[in-house]
């Protein structure tokens, strides 16, 4: 016997461009958002009933600015998330900051496809709006498993695998 699907929380997106991002419209985001919302409602200790994420996609300068701002490391990273913790009704509220020139950066360099660089990036920004980290190597190796199924059951080869090998669809 099969164990039931776990319906995600209630879902409020805020999607805002601040730079071009034309291969990233908000149904696809949306998506991305969802499905790792729902995968880690199945795995999470706590019990959501929502999420409420803003997720701004910036270019190289705010990116920059926030990294420096917020983790004080020069230059923007791919994305950051600012986790502000669950509500006593149990709704997760988060910014996930995504850099759109490092995202292009990474796939080209690790030659992946964009979309799927893209869609790891989102899964990885909300799971740390869930809570998760990869700090301890013990908490790494729980997200990036719960990372690697959600990728995988999307068609979507491991993220941590050799970034060189070519992609498998």
């Amino acid at each position: 016997m099969s164990r039931p699907e776990t319906a995600a929380p209630a879902l409020s997106l805020a999607v805002q461009y601040a730079c071009p991002a034309p291969q990233l419209p908000r149904w696809r985001l949306r998506r991305w958002v969802h499905r790792a919302l729902t995968a880690a409602t199945g795995d999470t200790r706590q019990a959501l009933t929502g999420a409420e994420f803003t997720l701004r996609l910036v270019d190289e300068a705010e990116g920059s600015m926030l990294n420096q701002t917020w983790r004080h490391r020069q230059g923007a990273t791919n994305v950051l998330t600012f986790e502000y913790g669950t509500d006593p009704g149990g709704t997760a509220h988060a910014d996930i900051v995504l850099c759109i020139p490092v995202l292009e950066r990474e796939a080209i360099a690790q030659q992946k496809p964009y979309l799927d660089h893209a869609a790891h990036l989102v899964i990885h920004g909300v799971l740390h709006a869930l809570g998760y980290d990869h700090i301890k190597p013990e908490e790494a190796s729980h997200m990036e498993a719960l990372e690697t199924t959600l990728l995988r059951s999307m068609g979507i080869r491991d993220p941590y695998q050799d970034a060189h090998e070519p992609a498998k669809h």
